[in-house]
């Protein structure tokens, strides 16, 4: 993903009900999200039209709704659904969604769990 154009969310925290254990459905915890959007961004560049490009705007609305207001067992489950709303409403080549899971049930110490695909827009 590194040669090519992207838009790039970073580190957008929602509170979610994430989770396979019921207290997480129950209780809920921080979910921290990036998103790179890649695209062809020359157009954009010379003509400076936001119709040229991707409304990051409403790029972050359907990461919050799918946070927020859905409900996900796996972050892998969310990671996918919020790919492929992406790919479906934006006119982009190829998507990246990471989640990070600061609070996971797991006994140790560490920062945070995450989880990263990469999804293409099938041609």
């Amino acid at each position: 993903m590194a040669d090519l154009d992207s838009i790039r969310l970073h580190n957008m925290i929602f509170f979610g009900y994430h989770g396979v254990l019921e207290a997480e459905q129950l209780i809920g915890q921080r979910f921290m999200l990036d998103a790179v959007l890649c695209r062809d961004l020359q157009p954009a560049g010379q003509s400076d039209d936001l119709r040229d490009t991707v409304n990051y705007a409403e790029v972050y609305a359907i990461i919050k709704e799918h946070v927020e207001k859905r409900r996900y067992n796996l972050l892998e489950g969310l990671a996918e659904a919020i790919a492929q709303a992406i790919l479906t409403q934006f006119s982009i080549k190829k998507v990246k969604i990471t989640v990070r899971k600061p609070s996971a049930p797991v006994a140790g110490i560490f920062d945070y769990v995450e989880i990263s695909i990469v999804r293409e827009k099938r041609q």
